[in-house]
């Protein structure tokens, strides 16, 4: 699986993976891109289904997205990473965390959890989108994303991106979502690991940001004020500052 990717940084810095949420491209990692970049060797890249990634026909599994990863890293020869996913793609860093733990020097984590039920909710939404297009579903997708106070020209930025994404590739992702569950391996996860949850996230909850680090041996738990679900997004600075703040800490 060729993944479209973007490397920013010089090329013989410490390796950092931005892998973003369902409906997102790598551009969503444009507010962080030139701050990380001074000090690490960026990867940006889009999954399967994405931007400018193939879309192969679904469903997908987390252990795909998992392997797309990897392939990714050796295209790149790169022998470890530091991972920083959103949503899905924390999931996809958790996954590497219990599965290529080899391959990961630290973890941040974001609006995200080791599942997210009910399946049904996935396999519904899947239905629809291959029926009707990621179109039909943007508006209240977004509206998760951000709060009532985001600059209405961030909000339909997103919006944009997500009602682009290729119908299969969405809906293949959600398959994805649907059966994936790390909750009884997270006690794998080797890695230093940043937890961070938006303060008004609608999907994964402060509570549920802190019993994810609680359940992670090296982790540690930070909620930023005034976002929802897309906290890199709506902000951006408070996140930057998080994550630059546990990647060279833990390096020292």
């Amino acid at each position: 699986m060729r993944l479209h990717h973007r490397v920013d940084g010089p090329p013989d810095a410490p390796a950092l993976v931005l892998s973003a949420s369902l409906g997102s491209t790598l551009a969503a990692w444009e507010p962080q891109a030139a701050a990380l970049a001074g000090t690490f060797r960026v990867v940006r890249y889009d999954r399967r289904g994405h931007g400018g990634s193939e879309v192969p026909l679904g469903p997908y599994s987390l252990d795909d997205l998992g392997r797309d990863a990897l392939e990714l890293l050796d295209e790149l020869e790169v022998e470890r990473a530091s991972w920083c996913g959103l949503s899905l793609g924390g999931l996809v860093g958790m996954w590497l965390g219990v599965e290529a733990p080899e391959r990961v020097d630290q973890l941040v984590l974001a609006c995200t959890a080791p599942a997210f039920p009910p399946r049904e909710q996935w396999l519904e939404r899947a239905e629809r989108v291959r029926a009707e297009g990621v179109a039909a579903i943007a508006d209240a997708v977004v509206a998760r994303w951000f709060t009532s106070g985001a600059a209405v020209e961030l909000v339909g930025r997103f919006h944009e991106q997500l009602a682009a994404t290729p119908a299969e590739g969405y809906a293949g992702c959600c398959e994805a979502l649907a059966d994936a569950d790390l909750t009884g391996r997270l006690k794998e996860v080797a890695a230093p690991t940043l937890v961070l949850t938006g303060s008004d996230d609608p999907v994964v909850s402060a509570a549920d940001g802190a019993a994810l680090a609680a359940a992670i041996p090296h982790a540690r738990h930070e909620s930023i004020a005034a976002a929802a679900h897309l906290v890199s997004a709506e902000q951006p600075g408070a996140f930057t500052q998080a994550v630059l703040g546990h990647l060279t800490e833990e390096a020292r």
